[in-house]
């Protein structure tokens, strides 16, 4: 079975980043399922139902989010729904939506770290618990894990490895060189990477960031323009082991023509 995932897509320029490169992909791969990060799909900050449209229109099954979901409160009343968006499995009881989703025999599954992070549950007792307790459990399963610390990330790949099919991050924008088959047949990388301007600072405006580094006081940020890059993960799985084949980074960008 092959699955693509997809890095944090940020704004107008990586949802049409994603329009104009995943079709494409698709065919070219034969990819059966595409999971993509989209908390940012909105104006560079959360998620509304419009953007979700638009990506789920451009071949995305599965939307994953992080610590800005709630950022546009569109979004919310509309998490426990149909749409197939889903927060992380961590956050506190009694928040809306869902942590997990099975869409095409596939249990994909949204965790976020805890470190410099904020608030959350333990990812790693949250995924021991759903392991343990959903009846049935599909053979092939997705974990996006939104995380800061590199540190936090490797720890949760190997303390899942083998329970799961792939362990992909997100959250840091750039892409990471260490996409693995950990021994246990978990397909793991650190960070995805992102999706969006490719001329920008993880996705905002240069001069607006540089600006925040130098001077030191609040200054508003915006999403960068110009050409695009959408970064993903091709993910070859077994469909009757769930053990990973294999992992490969995929980037596609926009030329100057």
């Amino acid at each position: 079975m092959k699955i693509l995932a997809i890095g944090d897509i940020i704004g107008k320029p990586g949802r049409s980043s994603v329009a104009r490169f995943l079709p494409g992909l698709i065919r070219e791969y034969g990819i059966e399922l595409v999971v993509a990060n989209g908390e940012n799909s909105a104006h560079g900050i959360g998620i509304t139902v419009k953007t979700a449209g638009e990506l789920l229109e451009s071949g995305v099954h599965v939307i994953t989010t992080g610590n800005h979901v709630w950022a546009q409160r569109d979004i919310v009343q509309h998490m426990d729904g149909e749409l197939p968006v889903i927060r992380p499995l961590n956050f506190p009881p009694g928040v809306p939506g869902r942590g997990y989703l099975i869409c095409r025999d596939v249990l994909v599954v949204s965790l976020i770290g805890r470190v410099f992070m904020g608030m959350a549950d333990c990812p790693f007792r949250a995924m021991d618990t759903l392991l343990n307790q959903l009846v049935p459990l599909p053979p092939v399963i997705i974990v996006d894990f939104h995380a800061e610390a590199t540190s936090e990330k490797v720890a949760l790949g190997r303390y899942l490895d083998g329970r799961v099919s792939a362990i992909v991050g997100t959250h840091t924008h750039i892409r990471t060189g260490d996409a693995c088959v950990l021994p246990g047949g978990t397909a793991y990388i650190t960070d995805i990477g992102m999706t969006g301007p490719v001329d920008s600072i993880i996705g905002d405006d240069v001069d607006n960031v540089l600006t925040s580094f130098l001077v030191g006081l609040p200054h508003r940020l915006s999403v960068s323009r110009g050409r695009t890059a959408m970064d993903a993960v091709l993910i070859d799985i077994d469909e009757r082991t769930g053990k990973a084949r294999s992992i490969r980074s995929i980037r596609r960008e926009e030329t100057d023509n």
